[in-house]
């Protein structure tokens, strides 16, 4: 059986709650790791972003339609202003001037079904660049509620991360000043148990929170002092003060 004086068996209490703390900390990084809130909104962004990327491939369609359109008005204009200044010219066999004239009527009424589409192309446009406005405000929206909230976190975990570096070198100076046998099982015991040591108290161990049968105080009763003894329920050091039984 492991062995340690009793005065340095309560010395255990102080490094566990150091190690107590150092857990809560850990614990507390991993829940601001996990905050639900930077999951739902990077699902959020990332859904607004694939909609505002759809709104944009719109608005650049239409714009690319609208252009088309509107070299199609110009090429008709410039048939048209081509002919109509022959045609003032007076030049040429009168069927073909009347020829003409029926070719110019013919382009006008082109052009006027081309600026209806080019009217309606630029309505259509109108509604596009209006909900890619709109998409990008609702994205922007997203973006600085998560950089706001990501700020509070980063700034949240790096205070824990400065805080466990701390007590970690607390712990460590103190732990380096113990009996390292009685240290090596404790830390065994830790690793394994999740629990190095914890106080009897009045026959309780605080380490399970279960009052000990009366078979297992009557075996500790009867360990020696320096004997280092074990909590049969959650299998921690039972460190025994001058109230343990």
């Amino acid at each position: 059986m492991a062995k340690a004086a009793p005065a340095e068996q309560l010395k255990l209490l102080d490094l566990q709650a150091l190690d107590a703390r150092l857990k809560a900390l850990a614990n507390k990084r991993r829940v601001l790791d996990g905050d639900p809130r930077i999951t739902d909104l990077n699902h959020a962004l990332a859904v607004a972003r694939g909609e505002l990327s759809t709104a944009t491939l719109a608005v650049q369609d239409a714009e690319a339609e609208l252009k088309r359109s509107e070299l199609d008005v110009e090429q008709v204009a410039a048939r048209i202003a081509r002919d109509e200044a022959r045609l003032n010219s007076g030049t040429g066999l009168s069927k073909d001037l009347v020829a003409l004239q029926s070719d110019i009527a013919s382009l006008n009424r082109r052009r006027s079904d081309l600026e209806d589409i080019e009217l309606e192309i630029l309505e259509r446009l109108d509604g596009l660049r209006e909900k890619q406005a709109t998409q990008q405000k609702i994205t922007d929206d997203i973006q600085q509620s998560f950089s706001v909230i990501r700020a509070e976190l980063d700034q949240a975990i790096s205070e824990v991360a400065q805080e466990e570096k701390a007590i970690a070198a607390e712990r460590e100076a103190f732990a380096s000043g113990l009996d390292q046998g009685m240290l090596a099982v404790y830390e065994k015991t830790l690793a394994r148990r999740g629990v190095g040591a914890a106080r009897l108290f009045h026959g309780k161990s605080e380490g399970s929170g279960m009052t000990l049968s009366p078979g297992d105080l009557a075996e500790i009763k009867a360990a020696a002092e320096d004997d280092i003894v074990f909590c049969p329920d959650s299998g921690c050091i039972l460190v025994r003060s001058a109230e343990w039984n």
